[in-house]
């Protein structure tokens, strides 16, 4: 494939990796992890108060440790729901662990359903959210999926992309696809979570999909 039809992918997350590769997949772009493209093993801190934010300082990250010689997609994402003012918003991918000494029993939680590693902080993130909505009635449970995806690219303009798929958040979590929060987020004019949907119907419509369909369109005007 054209070197212009790739992209770095600036995540260490493998379920956002293996998501962003079938996306891309389907709009003729090849994308590559951190490692296949010889990007070291670190962690980029996320400093900012914004997805924009953040998902500019992970793609100017990558893209300066690979020399400028590569274009790079980073992606900065989570949900937002409305009752809490926004939460878990930027901090969605460590919510269980915003303040460490009250959130410690949400990953006791986790660990005593035997679940370890990125499945043990989803689940955790997770139990916190349903507990901050304990009460909140369905009509007030409503909520976003946010992403932004930052392209840096040599010679070019950056090209930001933001994507958003309304809904709300359930009771308990429902199904075992997806990750992070799609167990909890039944999107608008459907009636079952994100966690039964199909990769490729959920594709379809998220947050993300939408944000990648607008980047291969930009992409394309901008070669």
């Amino acid at each position: 494939m054209d070197k212009h039809k790739t992209l770095v992918v600036a995540t260490m997350n493998e379920h956002k990796i293996a998501e962003i590769s079938a996306i891309a997949g389907s709009f003729g772009y090849r994308a590559v992890g951190r490692g296949e493209a010889g990007v070291p093993d670190i962690e980029v801190e996320e400093t900012g108060t914004t997805f924009e934010e953040n998902s500019l300082i992970k793609a100017r990250a990558i893209f300066d440790m690979l020399g400028g010689a590569a274009a790079v997609a980073a992606d900065d994402s989570g949900i937002e729901v409305d009752a809490l003012s926004g939460e878990p918003g930027v901090y969605s991918a460590h919510y269980a662990e915003v303040d460490a000494e009250a959130d410690a029993g949400f990953f006791a939680a986790a660990e005593a359903e035997g679940l370890e590693g990125r499945r043990r902080q989803d689940r955790a993130n997770n139990i916190k959210l349903l507990c901050r909505l304990e009460g909140v009635p369905l009509e007030k449970r409503t909520a976003r999926f946010v992403s932004v995806i930052t392209c840096l690219r040599p010679g070019k303009e950056p090209i930001v992309c933001r994507g958003t798929v309304e809904g709300h958040v359930d009771f308990a979590e429902t199904g075992d696809g997806g990750f992070g929060y799609d167990p909890l987020f039944i999107p608008l004019g459907y009636d079952c979570s994100f966690g039964l949907f199909g990769q490729g119907d959920k594709n379809a419509i998220s947050h993300r999909g939408r944000a990648l369909a607008m980047l291969a369109e930009k992409l394309e005007v901008d070669r």
